[in-house]
């Protein structure tokens, strides 16, 4: 795909970053070798290729914020009889590849619960939570999830068992009008692409649920993809220019708040800067700033969804009102 045309082609579930050096070097080396801006034909590529930090995670992350900003928000929560916040809430995961394992991880961190796992070769359950991590470990090792210890295998279909969120991050098509009516679920995020057709999506809606839709769900890894494109063709990573600028401003800040002390109190009165404070001196890293870009994208877009959403159940906006939640 030619930079000078319609952009880059990114990763998926099929490729990982191997798979997309080998796109990149192909092209620059064949039809791309005058292209300045060759390595911007794809996106996914490792940090040495012009890849970026937190492409990674950046689907399963993107899965995270989306559910979490409809989650905390008191009026649809209301809506499908849940408590705001998504600490302690129980979520069921198809899927432990790289988008499953980065949103079970974030949705770990935020204090919900991981009560089952669905891969292709075994389903595994524990009501009491699962540790991503300990999980990751295990299948790193193993190859697969089944025999982990800290859960106990089931034969039960878990797409329709008990739980608060729902989170299909394998293939599509898995909730379908022949099962849509069995899913328990109260909040649906769809971290794969299509994993509920259009009939079960209506099902849903009248089961007072809340659908999480794709196209928003997981386009965390498409908005850093976009960001590594920048890179490329700014030929710079993200914060380079400003880490020694945002350094030595900050230890002029410190220097000012020890000269106005010393100038209002007798005697030398240090002034230290606190861990995390010193840690940040430096500045942002590429890292910090894609979490941070991904992370701002993700809650405005879903700000405006939800404005959207509400001026077309006041009957003020011309959207389909079933775009993104379910309860009317």
């Amino acid at each position: 795909v030619s930079t000078q045309s319609t952009g880059s082609s990114g990763i998926n579930a099929e490729y990982g970053e191997r798979e997309m050096s080998w796109m990149a070097d192909t092209y620059k080396n064949t039809i791309g070798t005058t292209d300045l801006n060759s390595h911007a034909c794809v996106t996914g590529k490792p940090i040495v290729m012009g890849g970026i930090h937190g492409r990674t995670s950046a689907t399963g992350r993107g899965v995270y914020h989306s559910t979490n900003i409809f989650v905390e928000d008191p009026e649809y929560m209301e809506m499908v009889g849940l408590v705001p916040g998504l600490s302690g809430k129980t979520c069921i995961l198809q899927g432990f590849g790289n988008v499953g394992l980065h949103t079970a991880r974030y949705f770990h961190r935020a204090g919900a619960k991981i009560i089952g796992v669905i891969e292709w070769d075994g389903t595994i359950y524990n009501p009491s939570g699962i540790d991503p991590k300990a999980l990751e470990d295990w299948k790193l090792e193993h190859g697969t999830i089944v025999g982990f210890p800290g859960a106990t295998a089931t034969e039960e279909d878990l797409l329709e068992a008990e739980c608060d969120i729902l989170l299909p991050c394998a293939k599509e098509k898995v909730i379908t009008e022949a099962n849509a009516h069995k899913i328990k679920a109260k909040v649906i995020a769809e971290g794969a692409n299509g994993p509920i057709t259009p009939a079960a999506d209506e099902i849903l809606i009248a089961n007072k649920q809340l659908v999480i839709p794709d196209i928003y769900c997981n386009s965390g890894g498409v908005t850093v993809s976009y960001f590594e494109w920048l890179k490329n063709l700014n030929h710079v990573s993200f914060g380079r220019l400003t880490f020694k600028y945002e350094f030595d401003s900050n230890k002029h800040l410190l220097q000012s708040v020890q000269s106005s002390l010393e100038s209002r109190f007798s005697g030398k009165i240090p002034v230290t800067p606190t861990p995390e404070f010193e840690a940040a001196m430096g500045g942002a890293s590429e890292k910090d700033i894609v979490n941070s870009g991904l992370s701002y994208t993700m809650e405005r877009s879903g700000k405006k969804i939800k404005r959207s959403s509400r001026s077309t159940r006041t009957g003020s906006g011309s959207e389909n009102g079933r775009f993104c939640f379910g309860p009317h």
